[in-house]
């Protein structure tokens, strides 16, 4: 066989469902060949986003893949590794790469090099008789440690030299999971059993370790209230009366209620990053920190107790331990801490509730997003959301059922991304509603894939809140914005999807929403793709409490 067609044959014995891919890579054939299916997108960054949105919704049990052509494809991939890079999402990209003979004689871009900075691993396969051994490295990476993507170039002399099949023993590579020092555990429920107001606070490592049932347990032995981070939305439900809500740029009150006054806090798969799409740690709280790397400890805040370990296991010694310490009661609990969460969060629901049921017209998007919210079977779907004022605007209030109801990302913010995310969910997922909610700056940057989405058959509801404007913009710019206008945009968005062949609808009333949303999933169940362009007026206001 040919070097090409080991790698595919490698990536079916590692049970990869779809090879992303745009435009040309001799990839694409070879995966078809021993039927892995590839979907062809419109543009390079969009498979990526693809690919990330399928590893997420397995949790990393599957791997999304990818692959583009040699030089300008890898170019233009750049943005969606880096994407998933900031957001520590594993998932293989295989761009080509010119001959070895050519290597550091060419113009042509150096995937290797260029994308060292945003990858947790890149290589170049240097030898047809060595593919093996790069792929099981690749995945190795891709299941073991600090998550992150793998990109692996196959220069054009490898994909074509002969290889021979009958020495190709490659076997899938397990994934590999490690607990925490105990004594390092013992430390860490003795620092709970004796908290005043402690919090747990839940971050995407808890969701790739399908550790959600682990998490609630020890929130209700310890009569722990639980916040998520902004990638770890959806780890708890929301409904659950522990839930205090997610938190990033903006977000739930009771999020900054509870986790200002706290004194031990637990962090649980999560970074404990600094940053503006993260609320900020109390000063003066002890922090005991889970995390899957070593290099995110004491990174940003000194932590009294570092568990370093997957989510689930630590999660699990430390129920054994604090039962063992405290008894099968533990802390025990009155009642009183979700009698508190439900009163701070029905006061600021309330204080929301005229946007939420606004009538005027251009539309308020809180009324989009309640209506949305409320009309949909939340335990059967998975929304995510764009960046800017939608991704601030939805975060707060949506309450997800289930764990990965929600995709929730933020620590790079580019445009576009939830199109190819929510594609990659429903291929994951596609007895799933997949719904990415995304302003009209957003759908400029991504739009054209909405045919990629008809073409392959991947019936996602794309909902456009289109204010006609870079919401909060003018603060940037804001000589330019009064003299030219320039943060203001114009389209006619349905018009476009329309013409892509999607079902789609502009939506200017509230009564309009609930029944447009009910036409979309009619034409969803049909198997076609549906755009909503909501109709709406900038609005400036976020929950914001830090």
């Amino acid at each position: 066989m040919k070097g090409i067609q080991a790698v595919a044959e490698i990536l079916r014995r590692e049970q990869v469902e779809y090879l992303f891919c745009f435009p040309d890579n001799s990839l694409i054939d070879a995966c078809a060949a021993v039927g892995i299916r590839p979907i062809m997108t419109r543009t390079e960054r969009t498979l990526v986003n693809m690919a990330d949105g399928y590893t997420r919704v397995h949790n990393a049990r599957r791997t999304g893949v990818g692959t583009v052509q040699l030089g300008p494809g890898a170019e233009n991939a750049f943005a969606g590794v880096a994407q998933a890079y900031a957001d520590g999402v594993p998932l293989l990209l295989l761009p080509g790469a010119v001959d070895q003979r050519a290597q550091g004689a060419s113009r042509v871009f150096d995937a290797v090099r260029n994308y060292a900075g945003v990858t947790k691993w890149t290589d170049r396969i240097n030898s047809p008789e060595r593919i093996g051994d790069f792929l099981r490295r690749a995945f190795g990476y891709l299941r073991m440690g600090q998550t992150g993507p793998v990109v692996l170039e196959i220069p054009e002399d490898v994909a074509a030299a002969e290889v021979d099949s009958d020495r190709l023993r490659y076997a899938p590579v397990a994934r590999v999971r490690s607990a925490a020092d105990p004594d390092a555990v013992r430390a860490a429920a003795r620092l709970l059993l004796e908290a005043k107001r402690p919090v747990l606070h839940a971050g995407q490592g808890v969701l790739y370790a399908e550790a959600t049932a682990e998490l609630i347990e020890l929130a209700e032995l310890l009569d722990a209230p639980v916040m998520t981070t902004l990638p770890g939305k959806s780890a708890i439900p929301e409904i659950h009366p522990l839930a205090l809500g997610s938190a990033g740029y903006s977000g739930a009150k009771p999020v900054a209620e509870f986790l200002g006054r706290s004194d031990v806090v637990l962090g649980l798969g999560c970074s404990f990053a600094r940053s503006e799409f993260a609320a900020p740690l109390p000063a003066g709280a002890t922090l005991i920190h889970n995390t899957s790397s070593e290099r995110e400890i004491n990174k940003d805040y000194a932590v009294a107790v570092a568990l370093l370990g997957d989510a689930r296991l630590v999660l699990q010694q430390l129920l054994d331990e604090v039962r063992r310490q405290g008894g099968a009661g533990a802390r025990g609990g009155d009642g009183r801490t979700r009698d508190e969460i439900r009163a701070v969060k029905e006061a600021w629901l309330a204080e929301w509730m005229p946007r939420f049921t606004s009538n005027e017209s251009p539309l308020s998007p809180y009324r989009v997003i309640w209506d949305l919210m409320h009309a949909v079977d939340r335990t059967q779907t998975i929304v995510t959301h764009d960046s800017g004022n939608p991704r601030d605007q939805i975060v707060p209030f949506w309450e997800p059922f289930t764990a990965r109801g929600y995709i929730g990302w933020g620590k790079s913010t580019q445009l576009g991304y939830s199109l190819g995310l929510a594609m990659g969910a429903k291929l994951a997922a596609p007895e799933k509603l997949v719904i990415n909610v995304m302003g009209d700056a957003a759908f400029g940057m991504c739009g054209m894939d909405v045919e990629t989405a008809v073409r392959e058959r991947i019936p996602i509801l794309t909902v456009i809140l289109n204010n006609s404007a870079l919401g909060g913009y003018e603060q940037y710019m804001p000589i330019a914005t009064e003299l030219y206008r320039t943060k203001f945009l114009s389209g006619q968005y349905a018009q476009v999807a329309a013409g892509l062949g999607a079902y789609a609808e502009r939506v200017e009333r509230p009564s309009e929403i609930v029944p447009a949303i009910r036409r979309a999933e009619a034409a969803i169940r049909d198997g076609r793709p549906a755009v909503l362009e909501m109709i709406t007026r900038e609005e400036p206001r976020f929950s914001k409490h830090w």
